[in-house]
């Protein structure tokens, strides 16, 4: 992986994430750590990618691969707000 693309740990997650490990956006370390991600205020689980500054998120569409077994996504617009999962579950903080 390029090192113009290892982020430095902090407690705000990136404008642009990725879980496919081919991606240059891709961090595995921010992805272990749990990035949470609400769409349009609704907690999104299924999200591949997504970017807060474009306003979109790659979502995957049922089980349903392209010809690499990947899996078939969808771009959906909206207000993008991604947060670590630690942070989010250490009650009385803040």
């Amino acid at each position: 992986m390029p090192a113009a693309y290892d982020w430095p740990m902090s407690d705000t997650p990136p404008d642009r994430l990725a879980t496919n490990p081919k991606s240059p956006f891709h961090n595995a370390a921010l992805l272990e750590r749990g990035v949470g991600i609400r769409f349009k205020g609704v907690e999104k689980t299924n999200v591949d990618e997504y970017c807060v500054s474009e306003g979109w998120v790659r979502v995957a569409v049922g089980k349903t691969t392209d010809r690499t077994g990947a899996p078939l996504t969808i771009k959906l617009n909206g207000s993008v707000e991604p947060y670590f999962r630690d942070l989010a579950a250490a009650p009385g903080e803040g």
